[in-house]
C-alpha cells in the first residue's frame, strides 16, 4: 500500500514546499504554511478514444446558444446570457448582495420554465426559502439543498439535469478525496475543478460564489480564476444603494461591460438609466462639482466628480480619493500646479465619484482637473457642462474613444455644452442641442471656464 504524501502548502497563495517555514517565499505571508496529507495517488484512467488534432478550417463553427437569465443587467455583463456548459465565478464583499442576485437570477430562470438548482453551504434550506419569498423567486422549478459534500452535489445535479446550478459558496465545499479542511487552497482548487468539469460534460451552467479578501481580491488560489470562463465582481459601498456588477474576465463576451443595480426592500432592482441615477442628487451651483462623460463597455455613463480643497495643517498635504485611482489623481494635481499655475501644494485635496461608482478610464481626467480647480477657486462650473478627455503630463488634453456616444448620452440628459479635446472636435458629429468646445491644454480649459 502506497504511503500518504506529506507536503506543506501556503494557505494564501497555494505555494508547496518540502518542509515547514515561517514565511512563504512566494507571497511573503507569515505563518500561512501548514502541513497537508495527500491521499495516495490513483492510477489515471485514459479515454478509450483520444481526440485527434484537426485543421481549424474543419472545426465546426456553429453559433453559440445562449440562455437569457431574465435579469437584463446580468445578461448584459455576461454578453447576452448564459452559455451552456460555462462556469461563472462571482466575487464581492460580504453583504453586498451576491446571494440575492443569484437567487433572483435562478428565480427568473425557473419562472421561464427552466429547472435550476441552488446549493447553499452557508444557510439552511428554510432560510433560502424565506429569502426566495421576499424576492418573489418561489417556483417549483427552483430546487434548493443545503449541502457541502461535492460528490453528493454532483450526483444531485446529474439526477435533476438542471440548466443552471449555483454553489454558494465555493469556499464551503469539500471533496472526500482530499483530506484538507473546507476552504483550504487544495479543497477550493479541487472542488472548482470538478464543478467546472461536470458543467462542461453535462451541459449545465455553473455559478460559483466566492469570498474576497480584505484587499477586495477573490480568496483562494489565483488558479481559480483561470479555471472558469467568466469572473464577475459585485462592487459597491454599503452606504450607497447602488451596486455595480463588473466582468474582469469573459470568454464569451466583453470584459468592460457593467450592470447597475439598486438595493431595495424586495431585492436588487435593475437601473436602466445609470446616468440619471448617478446625477439625481447633484447639487446646483456648488463649487467642486463636474460631470464626466465616461464609457463602461458599450454603455456611456455620466458621473459626478466632486472635489474639495482646504488649507493643509500638515507639511505634507493629504490626497484622499474615492472611486478613482489615487495615484492618477496625485499625478493630475501635480499637472495642475506645474502647467496651470494652481497652488495645490499647501492644500488638502479630496476627490470622490458620487454614487459609489468606480471610474477607471482616463477620459475622466479633464473633469477631475476642472473639479479640483473649481474647488480651489470656489467658483462653480456651468450646470449644463459635461467634460471628456485625458490629461497628459505636459498638460495636453488627449482624445477619448467614442466621443459621439458620450455626447449623445449627455444631450439626452439635458446637457447643452461639452468640453472635449480640440483634436477630436473636427471629426465629432453634431449632437442635437449640444455646443462642443475644444481645448488643447488643461490650462486653456481652465482659462475658458474661469476667466
Amino acid at each position: 500500500m502506497a504511503k500518504a504524501r506529506v507536503s506543506y502548502v501556503c494557505g494564501e497563495c497555494g505555494y508547496t514546499a518540502a518542509g515547514w517555514m515561517g514565511k512563504c517565499p512566494d507571497c511573503g505571508a507569515w505563518g500561512s504554511i501548514s502541513e497537508r496529507v495527500a491521499a495516495p495517488a490513483r492510477a489515471s484512467v485514459l479515454a478509450e478514444t483520444a481526440a485527434a488534432p484537426v485543421p481549424v478550417s474543419q472545426v465546426s463553427a456553429e453559433g453559440e446558444t445562449r440562455l437569457a437569465v431574465g435579469v437584463g443587467e446580468l445578461d448584459r455583463v455576461l454578453g447576452g446570457g448564459l452559455v451552456p456548459g460555462s462556469a461563472v465565478l462571482l466575487g464581492g464583499d460580504p453583504g453586498i448582495g451576491k446571494s440575492t442576485l443569484m437567487l433572483q437570477a435562478l428565480g427568473r430562470l425557473a419562472g421561464a420554465g427552466h429547472r435550476v438548482l441552488y446549493v447553499s453551504g452557508e444557510e439552511s434550506a428554510s432560510q433560502v426559502r424565506w429569502r426566495a419569498e421576499r424576492l418573489g423567486a418561489v417556483s417549483d422549478n427552483l430546487y434548493v439543498v443545503a449541502e457541502i459534500e461535492l460528490s453528493r452535489i454532483l450526483s444531485m445535479a446529474e439526477e435533476l439535469s438542471p440548466q443552471a446550478v449555483v454553489l454558494d459558496s465555493v469556499q464551503t465545499l469539500y471533496s472526500a478525496e482530499s483530506e484538507s479542511a473546507p476552504g483550504s487552497v487544495s479543497q477550493v482548487r479541487e472542488s472548482a475543478f470538478k464543478v467546472v468539469q461536470a458543467a462542461k460534460s453535462r451541459g449545465f451552467s455553473a455559478f460559483l460564489v466566492g469570498h474576497v479578501t480584505k484587499e477586495g481580491a477573490l480568496a483562494g488560489p489565483r488558479i481559480l480564476e483561470h479555471m472558469v470562463d467568466t469572473v464577475l465582481y459585485f462592487e459597491g459601498e454599503r452606504s450607497h444603494a447602488y451596486r455595480v456588477l463588473r466582468a474582469v474576465k469573459n470568454r464569451f463576451g466583453a470584459t468592460d461591460e457593467i450592470g447597475v443595480f439598486e438595493m431595495a426592500e424586495a431585492g436588487l432592482a435593475e437601473v436602466k438609466n445609470p446616468s440619471a441615477a448617478f446625477l439625481s442628487q447633484r447639487p446646483e451651483g456648488a463649487a467642486g462639482s463636474a460631470v464626466a462623460a465616461c464609457l463602461e463597455g458599450t454603455r456611456p455613463v455620466l458621473v459626478e466628480i466632486q472635489a474639495l480643497a482646504s488649507p493643509s495643517s500638515f507639511s505634507s498635504p493629504r490626497r484622499t480619493v474615492l472611486g478613482l485611482d489615487a495615484n492618477r489623481v496625485a499625478l493630475l494635481a501635480a499637472v495642475l500646479e506645474k502647467k496651470a499655475g494652481l497652488s495645490l501644494a499647501s492644500q488638502d485635496l479630496y476627490v470622490n465619484v458620487a454614487g459609489g461608482l468606480r471610474v477607471s478610464e482616463t477620459a475622466a481626467d479633464l473633469a477631475v482637473c476642472c473639479a479640483a480647480a473649481s474647488a480651489l477657486l470656489d467658483r462653480p462650473l456651468p450646470p449644463d457642462l459635461v467634460l471628456a478627455g485625458e490629461v497628459g503630463l505636459t498638460g495636453e488634453v488627449r482624445g477619448a474613444s467614442r466621443l459621439d456616444a458620450r455626447l449623445k448620452e449627455a444631450a439626452k440628459m439635458g446637457f447643452t455644452r461639452c468640453l472635449v479635446p480640440r483634436a477630436a472636435l473636427a471629426s465629432l458629429p453634431k449632437a442635437k442641442g449640444m455646443k462642443p468646445a475644444g481645448v488643447k491644454t488643461v490650462a486653456e480649459a481652465l482659462k475658458l471656464l474661469f476667466s
